[in-house]
């Protein structure tokens, strides 16, 4: 375990920056932590978490996927992509972690993504525990631990010092750029944080919430609960819930006439919206119920029916904070997973 004084983290941000491009949270002029490239002056905010999640990275809100040019009658098949360079994410939080691994599980299965695949190989992931949860947090309700957060480099910051142990072999070469910048340690600061973390996340309101109800193998249970009427019925099917979610990964592809050839590209989508999935033939979830319960479902029963049992979601509480009508996840949760028998 290596340390750096707070003091002296900028110095780090700095070392980091002559070979890679940084990215961590700075908040920004509302106040608002986002991820934002490190230059000289830029701040490390100390909020919890950002409004959007690191999923940006390797799953942009918008790409081009390819360029048809077109001559006559002639047609030409134009790949856009570009060679990506290494980059470290830093700041990540411990349920953000988690979500790359259920990303993961979708883009990098065959057929593998390639856009996807080449982001996740030049990402470098360094984390930071969570010294002070937030009462939306419920990480530790799909064994995500708050204090000890995965990632190639996990981080600890304390009141004076930043402490850093290496995960992968991606991690090792992030360590040996800022070895000099760096002093070896022992992890009594760290054990000691730990604990604390582990106390808060004790007596969070949601500490208690379990998964128990749920996983794959649900679907006749639940499929059809009367309670979907209930709790869909003041949804706004803004899809503001799924913009924040570190982990759905929707979406749709279009093409963009530019006059001389076609551009195809692809954005995200929510199946929140009338017209997700719309075919020729229509819809195949005609009300808001129906896309409402897709959601819900799809995190707590049919993500882990196709995937060991890890649920689809990461306990972030982004859903909680920014929802317009106060419905999310753990109030399903609780309405339709309290009184249904196995």
């Amino acid at each position: 375990m290596r340390k750096v004084s707070l003091d002296s983290i900028n110095k780090v941000f700095a070392k980091i920056s002559e070979s890679n491009k940084l990215y961590l949270p700075v908040d920004g002029s509302d106040g608002v932590a986002v991820y934002t490239e490190w230059s000289e002056g830029k701040e490390w905010s100390n909020a919890l978490n950002t409004v959007r999640s690191p999923k940006d990275f390797f799953f942009p809100q918008m790409e081009n996927l390819m360029e048809f040019k077109t001559s006559g009658k002639n047609i030409e098949l134009v790949d856009i992509r570009d060679e990506k360079e290494d980059f470290v994410i830093f700041g990540v939080r411990a349920c953000d972690v988690r979500s790359f691994d259920i990303l993961d599980r979708v883009f990098l299965s065959d057929p593998v993504d390639s856009f996807y695949a080449s982001r996740r190989e030049h990402g470098i992931i360094v984390s930071v525990a969570c010294s002070k949860p937030s009462e939306t947090c419920f990480c530790k309700t799909f064994g995500i631990d708050a204090a000890n957060p995965d990632g190639d480099v996990t981080a600890w910051k304390t009141e004076d010092s930043v402490y850093f142990v290496a995960n992968t072999e991606k991690g090792e070469a992030f360590m040996k750029k800022i070895e000099d910048l760096t002093e070896e340690c022992d992890d009594s600061a760290v054990t000691a944080q730990k604990e604390r973390i582990a106390k808060i996340m004790e007596k969070l309101p949601l500490a208690d919430l379990s998964t128990d109800a749920f996983g794959g193998g649900k679907t006749d249970t639940f499929f059809n609960a009367p309670e979907w009427d209930e709790l869909s019925q003041t949804c706004l099917g803004c899809g503001t819930c799924t913009f924040v979610c570190p982990t759905c990964q929707c979406y749709d592809i279009k093409d963009f006439n530019t006059g001389n050839g076609v551009i195809r590209y692809r954005c995200w989508d929510s199946c929140m919206y009338s017209e997700f999935t719309k075919m020729a033939h229509g819809n195949n979830r005609l009300s808001q119920k129906e896309r409402f319960r897709q959601r819900f479902m799809h995190k707590l029963v049919y993500y882990p029916e196709n995937n060991e049992g890890i649920f689809g979601c990461v306990g972030c509480g982004r859903c909680l904070a920014k929802c317009p009508i106060s419905m999310n996840i753990v109030k399903v949760m609780k309405k339709i997973g309290g009184n249904k028998s196995e």
